[in-house]
């Protein structure tokens, strides 16, 4: 998925976990461009900016050094470097969230405060910069199973990320007289602190250039019985990968674009095309010129053209609502030749034209609901559900009950080895129903669900529902626990009670 939880690393630490990388001109202002990130998948709604990492945004100039079979984009000094650190949280007031601050310095030491979820943003003194950072919509989106290369709907839907993005004056900054073509890049790095007793930090948590180099290139769910070498490739310094490491790579990325083009059954690269395409993919940076407008279709476009041997004609790099999954798949299964298109056609919501151009985080409540009828009436039915204990549930393998009446404890071990804990928030056994909240073991929040049995017909009917916002794990995720546990246990009943006639 993008670069959104490639590694052991990036899984232990969501926070420090690089989703995705943009660089764009702005739709709003042809002179200005905007360089954004993205971490935190599945971010929930009290998503906060990790304190102990800096996360930078790093731009150097590029020529282009070698076309066709020898393609090379070179890079070099001085790297424009953007980072911004935040602050600890600042005590809430009561009814409100805590609040962040944090600082972005630019390349020259300038430093810009800002306040996190500000949809304003901070603009320096002198118009040149602008930043923002906060929990936005994820606008990456991935439409296909792709171990089978099987259409889906999005898999990230409703799903939030933090970003942290800077706008500037394209003239000022990048001085494009010099070159306009630049190479761009986004890392976590752990900020220096006192030596501990064992071992020291990373020299980074997560860096990311091109989507998907990682996920999709470098650990081929097609290939089975490789290594996982992303964490490794992740702590390589980025514009300048191990030399020693790099054939380790290089047979990795070549071994994987070949089983990529295989997927639809036909070959359509040439062997020194694919190697030429591999050694581009290693130089792992995103690419845009910024004197050539960008567009939703203009990623890749300046790799695609440089391996093919023509001068690029756009300014390439990555816009918010770009479809880089569908190119990226036509591009390596295919060559181009037929484009594929997933079972989606935009994220959750689509990118705005306007800073800070990510779409407002998703903060509606998910409904699930299940319901049966059964042939038998509701009290005797209610005999076996209704206690808070769920013993009854053919996924559980045990339940503990701490306290009692509202506010009870119920600890469920399921059949599989997983621990849920949720609490209880109303009973009222004349109506035969009651509400209870997730406290633990669901990765969402705002969790709560219902269970009640009612009077139809001759026999009853049981409604089992519950509402939450996705939070820790994509949206997908959430949805087949909770409607596995549901379904599961509503259909455990019928053959208990029988069905309606």
């Amino acid at each position: 998925m993008s670069d959104h939880v490639d590694g052991p690393r990036q899984i232990g630490d969501p926070s420090a976990d690089l989703t995705d990388l943009f660089a764009f001109i702005s739709p709003a202002d042809p002179n200005r461009t905007v360089l954004a990130a993205n971490v935190f998948p599945s971010a929930g709604t009290q998503a906060m900016f990790s304190n102990a990492i800096d996360h930078a945004i790093v731009a150097r100039r590029l020529t282009i050094a070698g076309t066709g079979e020898q393609t090379k984009f070179r890079p070099s000094d001085p790297e424009l470097r953007f980072t911004f650190r935040f602050d600890v949280l600042e005590r809430a007031t009561p009814g409100k969230r805590p609040v962040q601050r944090g600082t972005c310095t630019v390349p020259g030491g300038q430093a810009i405060r800002f306040v996190v979820d500000d949809e304003n943003g901070s603009t320096s003194s002198d118009g040149t910069y602008r930043v923002f950072a906060g929990l936005r919509s994820d606008p990456f989106y991935l439409a296909w199973i792709v171990a089978e290369m099987k259409k889906f709907p999005n898999l990230l839907q409703h799903d939030n990320v933090l970003t942290f993005l800077i706008e500037f004056d394209t003239r000022r900054v990048l001085e494009p007289a010099k070159g306009s073509l630049f190479g761009v890049i986004a890392e976590t790095i752990p900020i220096p602190k006192p030596g501990g007793f064992i071992g020291h930090d990373p020299p980074r948590i997560d860096w990311v250039g091109r989507p998907e180099q990682t996920n999709m290139r470098l650990n081929n769910n097609g290939m089975e019985g490789t290594d996982d070498v992303r964490d490794l490739w992740n702590q390589q310094t980025p514009f300048a990968i191990s030399e020693e490491l790099m054939p380790l790579f290089r047979k990795r990325m070549v071994d994987s674009l070949k089983n990529w083009d295989s997927r639809d059954g036909k070959e359509d690269w040439t062997p020194a095309a694919l190697a030429a395409n591999a050694n581009m993919f290693l130089d792992d940076f995103m690419t845009i010129d910024v004197a050539k407008p960008t567009s939703n279709i203009s990623h890749l476009e300046i790799e695609k053209s440089t391996l093919a041997g023509r001068p690029y004609q756009t300014g390439g790099g990555r816009t918010v609502n770009s479809d880089v999954i569908d190119i990226l798949l036509t591009w390596m299964v295919n060559h181009d030749r037929e484009f594929l298109q997933g079972g989606s056609t935009g994220a959750t919501k689509p990118g705005t034209t306007r800073f800070p151009y990510l779409a407002a985080p998703n903060a509606e409540l998910q409904n699930i609901a299940f319901s049966v009828d059964l042939a038998a009436p509701p009290d005797r039915v209610w005999a076996l559900i209704g206690g808070f204990g769920g013993q009854w549930h053919p996924l559980i393998a045990s339940i503990k009950l701490t306290g009692t009446g509202v506010g009870q404890l119920r600890t469920i071990e399921t059949i599989d080895g997983k621990q849920i804990i949720e609490r209880l928030d109303a009973m009222d056994n004349a109506k035969r129903s009651y509400r209870y909240t997730s406290i633990a073991g669901i990765p969402a929040t705002d969790y709560t669900g219902v269970l009640d049995v009612k009077p139809k017909g001759s026999g009853s009917s049981v409604e089992w529902r519950v509402q939450y916002m996705p939070g820790g794990q994509p949206d997908l995720i959430v949805k087949t626990i909770s409607s596995t546990l549901l379904k599961t246990g509503l259909d455990s009943l019928k053959p208990r009670f029988g069905v309606p006639q």
